[in-house]
């Protein structure tokens, strides 16, 4: 199979816990059971090589204030599982110092224990500023991640 058409055929996985899923305009989305994660691809999602988890500025003080023990173990799985796995965060850094959700939680508590979830799980954060810019920020590594496991599966092939 070639590249592209390998590409073209791929398929999102949508955990089916996800509350307000992306829509990825024009792609093929399945919703099934993740063991972690909110976003990964068909095929590489029953032991995830790639894991993504969104968050909205409200969810993530919430899982790092009132849900921090299920999220950090969560964040534990995702770094025994996953060969890539990021936070996906609909909003900016600005957008936390200027406390721009619900939370009584302190800006700078949620910077710190990101940083902190950063170095200690090997985590990559990425802060997207609006929810359509994480849509695809999403998708963009979701794609790449595809197109590098080709490229790495079709050299074993090859040989």
């Amino acid at each position: 199979m070639k590249e592209q058409e390998w590409l073209e055929n791929l398929v999102f996985i949508q955990d089916s816990r996800e509350q307000r899923g992306f829509e990825f305009a024009g792609r093929k989305i399945e919703i099934a059971a993740l063991p972690v994660g909110d976003y990964s691809i068909k095929g590489l999602h029953e032991r995830p090589e790639i894991s993504l988890e969104r968050k909205s500025l409200d969810d993530l003080a919430s899982s790092l204030s009132s849900g921090r023990s299920r999220f950090e173990r969560e964040l534990e799985k995702a770094r025994n599982l996953c060969r890539y796995f990021s936070i996906i965060i609909e909003g900016s850094l600005d957008d936390i110092v200027k406390h721009k959700y619900r939370s009584e939680m302190q800006p700078k508590a949620i910077v710190q224990s990101l940083a902190c979830y950063s170095v200690r799980f090997d985590i990559p954060i990425w802060f997207c500023g609006s929810r359509s810019y994480a849509e695809r920020i999403t998708e963009s590594l979701l794609d790449k991640y595809a197109r590098e496991f080709f490229k790495k599966y079709d050299l074993l092939i090859k040989g």
